[in-house]
């Protein structure tokens, strides 16, 4: 993987992510959605992400020394790691404790369209920022498939950005159907289901992102190939 590939993945879903975050608190202190307050903490949790991304990979081309003889190259895969914790501690925990806060506690939204409007904003942005990386990606996923990719790929950055990207996006819809659930019946139990959901989502996400960065962390080869059949002798 180029540098300058993976770099740029990452500075565009950092830039979408914190643009968005402002747009969803910015709903949040209006309209009272906890789904708004939940995505919000998930998109600064992703432009974190981002930045340990960036720092793992600066710190990576750092030429050897007599402390590290072998280079530094694995560091990028221990920032890695700390972005699937940060992504589970502060948006999955985060999300499930606040949806059902919620749901205990249900309120209709005020302002109601503010969230409808800056949701859609950010899926538009999201889908440009998940544009990019699958843009930035394809020169080395090859003839793989998209799961084999992440599953495969010995650079996390780029599979990293994917998987947050696509679940950044998963979670505005799910954050669009609850609020606008909410708005059409009055009830802010829907507002709280979807926050749940997306709390849910984010866990799933980290820990697969976890455990695809630990098997690079911990010295994993590449797949094995199939071994090619032996001819039939005559």
């Amino acid at each position: 993987m180029s540098a300058s590939g993976g770099n740029k993945a990452i500075i565009a879903a950092f830039l979408a992510n914190m643009g968005i975050a402002i747009t969803k608190f910015i709903a949040w202190g209006f309209s009272g959605s906890s789904s708004m307050l939940a995505e919000g903490v998930h998109s600064v949790a992703d432009s974190g992400n981002q930045l340990l991304l960036l720092l793992g990979g600066k710190r990576a081309k750092k030429v050897a020394d007599k402390d590290h003889p072998f280079g530094y190259g694995r560091v990028r895969y221990v920032y890695a790691f700390i972005v699937a914790v940060v992504l589970f501690s502060v948006g999955g925990v985060f999300s499930v404790y606040e949806g059902v806060s919620k749901i205990q506690d249900p309120h209709a939204l005020e302002v109601w369209w503010l969230p409808i409007l800056i949701l859609t904003i950010a899926i538009v942005l999201e889908s440009f920022s998940l544009r990019t990386a699958i843009h930035e990606s394809r020169p080395h996923k090859g003839s793989l498939s998209w799961f084999q990719f992440i599953r495969r790929s010995k650079a996390p950055e780029l599979p990293v950005v994917l998987m947050e990207d696509v679940a950044a996006l998963l979670g505005l819809v799910i954050a669009f159907i609850g609020v606008g659930l909410t708005v059409l019946t009055g009830n802010g139990l829907f507002d709280g289901i979807s926050t749940v959901a997306i709390g849910v989502l984010l866990i799933v996400v980290a820990f697969v992102v976890g455990m695809e960065v630990k098997s690079l962390l911990v010295g994993e080869g590449p797949a094995k190939k199939t071994p090619p059949r032996s001819r039939r002798q005559s």
